[in-house]
């Protein structure tokens, strides 16, 4: 399921351009379950500053950047090969 699913038709029917604080403003209400925590929408708008977002597609790419790092998995985590000869990286952590 989408993080945005269940308001795509919210965004697509507000009027654009618009600023984030209206964003922030609109959608205070709508509350994300995350992997790690729960936040609203209107905080993650709230943290794009001063910007003006042309149509619902940006309000969706800016809304995906802008969420808490509650919205990902496990932190660090990375499936790839280990850090290089001399390099550091995370401590590896078993489950």
């Amino acid at each position: 399921m989408r993080l945005l699913a269940a308001v795509d038709e919210r965004i697509d029917a507000h009027s654009y351009p618009a600023t984030a604080a209206e964003l922030a403003a609109e959608y205070d209400d709508v509350e994300l379950e995350l992997p790690n925590g729960e936040e609203t929408l209107g905080d993650a708008f709230g943290r794009l500053g001063d910007a003006t977002l042309a149509d619902p597609e940006d309000a969706r790419l800016a809304a995906y950047s802008a969420v808490s790092k509650g919205a990902i998995g496990r932190a660090n985590y990375s499936d790839r090969d280990s850090p290089s000869i001399g390099g550091t990286g995370p401590d590896p952590v078993s489950f």
